[in-house]
Formats: C-alpha cells, sequence, structure tokens
C-alpha cells in the first residue's frame, strides 16, 4: 500500500485575516482557500495580536500558532514542523523568520505575498505630501532597498497588479524566475445573480468603504469632504454619502455632517449588503499601490464607480471601466452625477464590472497557472537558488546581520 503523504503549509501573517475589513483579508483568504483544495495541511501563524474581527480560521480547519519575533522558540517550532512550503504574509514577516526558516528547514519553498509593493505605495505617498510628481527618486525609498532584497531572497513572490510587475522588471531589474503575477481569484458572475440584484430605482445614495487604518482611504475620505462631495451634494439635494470602514478613529468620525449628507457609517458588517443598496461608488484614491478591493466589490454587486488614475492601476486592463477614472475634481464629481441619473449609463457600466471581474480576475485559470508555478519551483529548487547568486549573497549578509540583531534584542530581553 502506498502511504499518502500530506504536505504542509505554514503561513505567516503580518496580522490576522480580517476580509471584512480589508482587501489584504480577503487575499489571503483566496490564497488559503487555493492551497486548501491542493491538499495541504495549513498552519498559520503570527506575532501580531488577534482583534476580534479575525476570521476564525479553525473553522475551516486550520492550526492557529501564534509565534513570537526574535525567539528561538521558533527555531524549535519550525523543525518540528518541517513544511514544504513556507509563506510570507508580506516582507516583514520575511525580513524577521525567512532567515530562521532558510537555516532550520533548508528545502522549504519559501513564498513571498507581497500585498501590494509597499515602496511604490511609501514614494507615492511621499511625492503627494510633497506636492510634487512621483518618479524614480521617491520609488527608490529606504523601503524598496528591503522590499527588493526581500523578494531576491524568496524563492517566488507573489505579485498583485500587471503594472508592479513591469515596475519591478523594469525599474528594480528583478530576474520575471522569482516573479509570479496573482491577481485577486474570484468566483464568476453568473448573469442570473445580477438580474437578482437592486436595480437602477432601487437604489439610492452614494458609497465609499476602505479600513481607515490605511491611509490612502482616509485621505481619499477627506478628500472627498473638503473638495469633490460639496460640487455633488448642491447638483443632487437628496443624495447622501455613506462612509464605510474599519477602526474609524475619533478624527474619522468628527467629519460625519448630517446636514452636509456626509455620513460615517462605521464597519460594514456585510460589504455586499451596503454596496448593493448604493447606487453609485466613489474611490477618488490620491496615492497607493496594489489592487482596490473596493472596486472589486462594486463590480462584484452591480454597483458603477467613480475613481482615480491610481485607484484604476491593473484594475481594468484593455476592458472599459464600470465607470470613469477622473483625476480633476469638477470633472469627477460631474461623472458621479451623471452616473447616477443616467440610468442607461448606469446599466451600461454595470455590465463592464461583470465583464471585468470575470475576464480579469476569474479564478480557475489563476489557480491552475498558480498550482504549476509551485510544482515547477519544488521540483527545480535547487538550480533555481543557484542560478539567484543575488538572492544568495543577500540570504548570506541578512543571516549574519538579521541573526545577531535578533540574538541581540534574545538576550536583552532575558
Amino acid at each position: 500500500m502506498f502511504e499518502f503523504v500530506v504536505k504542509k503549509l505554514l503561513i505567516i501573517g503580518f496580522v490576522w485575516p480580517e476580509p471584512k475589513s480589508s482587501a489584504a483579508g480577503s487575499r489571503m483568504m483566496q490564497l488559503i482557500r487555493f492551497f486548501q483544495a491542493q491538499n495541504y495541511k495549513i498552519i498559520f501563524s503570527s506575532p501580531c495580536a488577534k482583534s476580534d474581527r479575525a476570521f476564525d480560521l479553525t473553522s475551516i480547519g486550520i492550526d492557529q500558532i501564534a509565534i513570537e519575533l526574535n525567539n528561538p522558540s521558533f527555531n524549535v517550532f519550525i523543525k518540528e514542523l518541517s513544511p514544504d512550503i513556507v509563506l510570507f504574509d508580506r516582507f516583514m514577516m520575511e525580513e524577521q523568520f525567512g532567515w530562521r526558516v532558510a537555516e532550520q528547514c533548508p528545502n522549504t519553498l519559501r513564498i513571498l505575498d507581497t500585498e501590494d509593493l509597499h515602496c511604490l505605495r511609501r514614494g507615492r505617498q511621499q511625492a503627494f505630501k510633497e506636492g510634487k510628481g512621483f518618479n524614480k527618486t521617491y520609488l527608490f525609498n529606504d523601503i524598496a532597498k528591503r522590499e527588493i532584497a526581500s523578494i531576491y531572497r524568496s524563492d517566488l513572490s507573489l505579485i498583485i497588479s500587471e503594472v508592479e510587475m513591469k515596475i519591478l522588471k523594469n525599474e528594480f531589474k528583478v530576474d520575471v524566475a522569482l516573479l509570479h503575477y496573482l491577481p485577486f481569484m474570484l468566483d464568476e458572475v453568473l448573469e442570473a445573480t445580477i438580474e437578482k440584484l437592486p436595480n437602477f430605482q432601487a437604489r439610492q445614495h452614494f458609497i465609499t468603504i476602505g479600513n481607515f487604518l490605511h491611509e490612502p482611504n482616509y485621505n481619499a475620505v477627506l478628500y472627498l469632504k473638503e473638495t469633490i462631495w460639496p460640487f455633488i451634494k448642491n447638483q443632487l439635494p437628496r443624495a447622501e454619502l455613506h462612509i464605510y470602514g474599519a477602526y474609524a478613529s475619533q478624527k474619522v468620525n468628527q467629519l460625519h455632517n448630517d446636514k452636509e449628507r456626509f455620513l460615517i457609517k462605521g464597519f460594514a458588517h456585510d460589504v455586499n449588503e451596503v454596496m448593493q443598496q448604493a447606487r453609485v461608488s466613489l474611490a477618488p484614491i490620491r496615492f497607493g499601490a496594489g489592487l482596490k478591493g473596493k472596486l472589486i466589490d462594486a463590480m462584484q454587486n452591480g454597483t458603477p464607480c467613480v475613481t482615480t488614475a491610481v485607484g484604476a492601476e491593473g484594475m481594468y486592463g484593455d476592458l472599459k471601466p464600470n465607470g470613469f477614472i477622473e483625476d480633476a475634481p469638477e470633472i469627477f464629481a460631474k461623472k458621479a452625477v451623471e452616473l447616477y441619473t443616467n440610468e442607461n449609463l448606469w446599466k451600461e457600466k454595470q455590465q463592464k464590472g461583470v465583464q471585468i471581474v470575470n475576464g480579469r480576475f476569474n479564478k480557475e485559470a489563476f489557480q491552475e497557472e498558480l498550482s504549476d508555478k509551485i510544482e515547477q519551483m519544488a521540483e527545480e529548487l535547487s538550480k533555481n537558488r543557484f542560478n539567484n547568486f543575488t538572492g544568495q549573497m543577500l540570504q548570506h549578509h541578512n543571516m549574519q546581520s538579521t541573526k545577531f540583531m535578533s540574538k541581540w534584542i534574545e538576550e536583552k530581553n532575558k
């Protein structure tokens, strides 16, 4: 008889996944579902404190293990577990734990999920703050030095946007053999599903949504409040703007104004419900990176959207958007009003959203490609590492510097 060997995956999470709070949480759950379908035994670990909104992974058969930074107990844990794959959730986790995994389990495949390029997001934010155009000077920041090093040290990095694939290849000259394009992996939106959604007449008001711990989201709400919403509310005296998002602080809540119909609603327990009630979604994002989960939510729920060039990045490809892409605030507002008042235009843009989800994010093709890539990487692990001398070099120096820093902290903590 053949003995069935269960493959093991250890995920080292920057945070515990909160799919109802952030696109990053949804992305992590998509990856978990993929590996479950591949029959992996999954262990999710994180050094982060768990919030009440964290998904209960044990409910879908996943072990949850708390781990500590700068603690040799992780060495014992990882060696005993001896996983086939370790998935690092963002480069910070690879920095902290990658050298320990490499030291204790040298034959384990190390995968980095970047979520989005943090150096790109940070550079754009800095350029925005300084009121200057974004260029390489802002891109080649200190975060970039850490993040690109992490990509080289990993056997494979999952990149969520085609734009970020190009930046890594063209600006940072990263070998494409180390990269794998993996956007959101979504179920097909069926025509019957759209027909069941509330129609144009059954919907009212505008919506914007996003986790308030994420600076681009707070900035977008402020931009709406101060610049865009005054244009819209003057033309549509009955329309309201409903603002949803997890972790609304006092500075967010104080933006609430009944008279201006600018309403902070807080955490949305069911994003589909609130998105289906709204007629138009607004996403005036001025800096950031990656793919915007709020645009996906809008498309899946048949809600046309107005966004910016940064918001639209990597989302639509060659397809027409499910609304409009406008950076000038007055034109942004004008298009929002147009979508809100023109039923035929609204229906046309709703259909575009379905085409985008089904044409660009259908999970079947992406799951098959990822499965093939992981299998190929695992089979040729030694060869691939040998060909990645930069990664070897960075791993060598990182293991020295990070190791001794960590051991110094260990001693200090004693």
